[in-house]
């Protein structure tokens, strides 16, 4: 028995179980919120182009939407760690290190967004650019934009691996939402290396794909926000 399991009774458990799927389920909702104003991947990168070139403060929302889900992941990594840390600890640094790794990798997807919006909208301050270039410069930021956020989604899918293993091991929670986020992180790092590999041209998939990884997580987040932890497998566990 670890001094870890016996600091936290299990209604401490319970507590921290809410407020990580708290945190988790505000983390879904910005990311869904900033793709709704400023879509990742469409079928082609013209179809983005005209999306972003759309009304300017769509745009922005997209971008805040995305900069707030790289704020809130810290915090709920955080939580998630402390949350599983007594189930095993090196699982739970892995996922949050899988998970903490993929946040300088959005910023850098998300900036090149904002590059490729820039120059598709013709701000005075690329006047030295002709409209040719101007345009040729927008399309390949789209383009390295795309290959990002495939590159991204296999981080997306390898936290889930050692975050499904966790949840299995816990006690407190039901097996089969790690059965599910498994399942869920085989999905969206299987899509990842298939697209790479085929220089992106199955981005049309993207969203059929992505959204059912998705629900994988979603009941994870809402066990843990409504349910918590069950108190009387943390009790088992802490004993």
């Amino acid at each position: 028995m670890t001094a870890t399991r016996q600091e936290r009774s299990p209604q401490a458990t319970k507590r921290l179980a809410r407020l990580t799927g708290a945190l988790y389920v505000s983390l879904a909702v910005a990311t869904l919120f900033g793709y709704y104003h400023a879509p990742l991947v469409l079928d082609d990168l013209n179809a983005i182009a005209r999306t972003i070139t759309a009304p300017d403060l769509r745009f922005r929302i997209g971008v805040m939407s995305d900069v707030l889900s790289m704020v809130l992941a810290v915090p709920f990594t955080l939580m998630l760690y402390q949350l599983l840390k007594p189930v095993n600890e090196t699982l739970a640094a892995l996922t949050a290190l899988l998970q903490l790794v993929a946040i300088p990798v959005t910023l850098v997807v998300a900036l090149n967004y904002v590059a490729a919006q820039t120059l598709l909208t013709n701000v005075p301050d690329l006047s030295a650019f002709t409209d040719a270039q101007r345009e040729a410069l927008g399309m390949l930021f789209l383009r390295i934009h795309a290959h990002g956020v495939l590159a991204e989604e296999i981080f997306w899918g390898l936290w889930l691996f050692p975050f499904g293993l966790l949840v299995i091991r816990s006690q407190f929670l039901p097996r089969v939402l790690g059965i599910l986020l498994i399942i869920a992180g085989v999905g969206y790092a299987a899509h990842s290396i298939t697209s790479l590999l085929l220089g992106g041209q199955r981005i049309e998939l993207y969203e059929r794909l992505t959204m059912l990884a998705r629900a994988g997580e979603l009941p994870v987040m809402l066990w843990l926000l409504i349910k918590g932890a069950d108190s009387r497998r943390a009790a088992s566990r802490a004993a």
